[in-house]
């Protein structure tokens, strides 16, 4: 790939890495700031209330997803990937300075959650602005590669949220954690979201947004009309999403606490874990997604969807007797390798899927639909089936959506040698292969 397409995964990168820095230490730093907003009960009801929070911004992914899906379809990507940071530093910011309830009683639970509710509003727009962004700056041969740095930046903020936490929970008493030290993680990402502002303002645009060639009139660009026209990819964007996104957050946001709440393990030990399976887990990345500009996109969302199916309730059930560090980072190791099979390409499957024209909205819109309905709920409902004492069931909720994603990999057709250019996404003639699964239809 040349210099400028480096330049422009870089760029677009570096953002979506603060962006999800900020979205993800909310639930890093959960288990310190809990009791800050809600009154004395027991700790898992404090949970819960902070995951109904964390949750909460899930649904407001698909007002973001429409409302900046539809800004990066007119105004292009650059515009939506600028506006979402700008949201998501002044979320940042309200939660750093959020009054506690001994302060405000639920003001400050109320605080919270319209920081929440911005931080659903930005990543809602966000997922889709990069995932487009990244697809189309990327040569066509390289592209499950390059949109695989999605995730890369993805975990990449989850990391630095992790070793902040690390870091804090080693320089500083647990009292002081849990009293004021929860703030420090909020108060960075807003400056780094403020450094981001000034380099998505000087990022350069996409030539295949810059030159399409789709047929979307001007005025429906961007728009649910427009999208409707491609209600089989809209749908199918939701289905093959669903197992991917409860394996991802099971395995990410709530490991450290399931290590912590129920299998046991000292916090600092739980985040160490966390913290070493991340690194590895963001280094496969390109590595897979180099593997499917090869291969083909569906053989790896298969492999994910098996694995995650059979392999999710004895994985999920040993963890909770781990006792020590090594074990519990080979399992969970072990999960994640399973789910990079979707988490490396999914974003360029989805961007694949649509014309220019409505191509940030179809990815956007379906996705946090899908997000609202089964990501953002996967820790709540963990905890609810363990304040039920049938944790179990969690583990067999996860291996059936895995099940019904397993059913739309093994229909759907391939994506890889997909025109973007091209109206509706025909596939390019030079391939010399008909897409394997089902034929396109329009």
């Amino acid at each position: 790939m040349g210099r400028d397409h480096w330049k422009k995964i870089w760029v677009g990168s570096a953002g979506n890495m603060v962006e999800w820095f900020d979205w993800f230490v909310y639930a890093s730093f959960a288990t310190y700031f809990a009791g800050a907003f809600f009154p004395e009960g027991n700790d898992t009801a404090k949970l819960m209330n902070t995951a109904g929070i964390f949750a909460v911004g899930f649904f407001m992914r698909p007002v973001g997803g429409w409302l900046l899906g539809r800004v990066g379809d007119r105004k292009g990507r650059k515009a939506a990937l600028t506006l979402t940071v700008t949201l998501m530093s002044a979320s940042a910011l309200l939660i750093a300075v959020a009054p506690t309830y001994s302060v405000a009683g639920y003001g400050g639970a109320a605080v919270l959650l319209i920081a929440r509710l911005l931080q659903g509003l930005s990543v809602g727009g966000e997922y889709a602005a990069s995932a487009t962004y990244l697809t189309e700056a990327s040569a066509p041969r390289h592209r499950g590669f390059a949109s695989s740095f999605q995730y890369v930046s993805m975990t990449a903020g989850q990391i630095l949220g992790l070793g902040l936490l690390l870091v804090l929970q080693n320089t500083m008493s647990d009292e002081a954690l849990h009293g004021w030290g929860w703030r420090i993680p909020f108060i960075i990402g807003a400056l780094g979201a403020a450094v981001v502002f000034y380099l998505r303002r000087n990022m350069l645009e996409t030539e295949v947004y810059e030159e399409s060639g789709d047929d979307t009139p001007a005025n429906e660009r961007g728009t649910v009309k427009a999208l409707m026209a491609h209600k089989r990819e809209a749908f199918l964007v939701i289905a093959l999403t669903m197992g991917g996104t409860v394996a991802y957050y099971t395995y990410t946001t709530y490991l450290t606490k399931y290590l912590s709440n129920s299998a046991g393990l000292p916090k600092q030990t739980a985040t160490l874990v966390s913290f070493c399976a991340l690194i590895v887990f963001a280094c496969l990345q390109p590595l897979a997604g180099a593997l499917s500009d090869r291969v083909g996109r569906r053989p790896l969302l298969i492999t994910f969807a098996l694995g995650s199916t059979f392999l999710t309730v004895p994985i999920m059930t040993m963890l909770q007797q781990v006792g020590s560090f090594w074990p519990a980072l080979g399992l969970s190791l072990l999960a994640l390798v399973v789910i990079t099979g979707y988490t490396s390409i999914n974003a360029c499957v989805k961007a694949e899927l649509f014309p220019t024209g409505v191509r940030a909205l179809g990815v956007a819109l379906p996705y946090a639909i899908a997000n609202a309905l089964f990501g953002g709920t996967a820790e709540y409902v963990a905890l609810w089936f363990k304040d039920r004492g049938v944790e179990s069931g969690f583990y067999w909720y996860v291996a059936g959506c895995a099940a019904v994603s397993l059913i739309v990999y093994l229909a759907m057709r391939e994506t890889r040698d997909i025109d973007l250019n091209r109206v509706g996404g025909t596939p390019k003639p030079e391939s010399g292969r008909e897409s394997a699964g089902l034929p396109a239809s329009r």
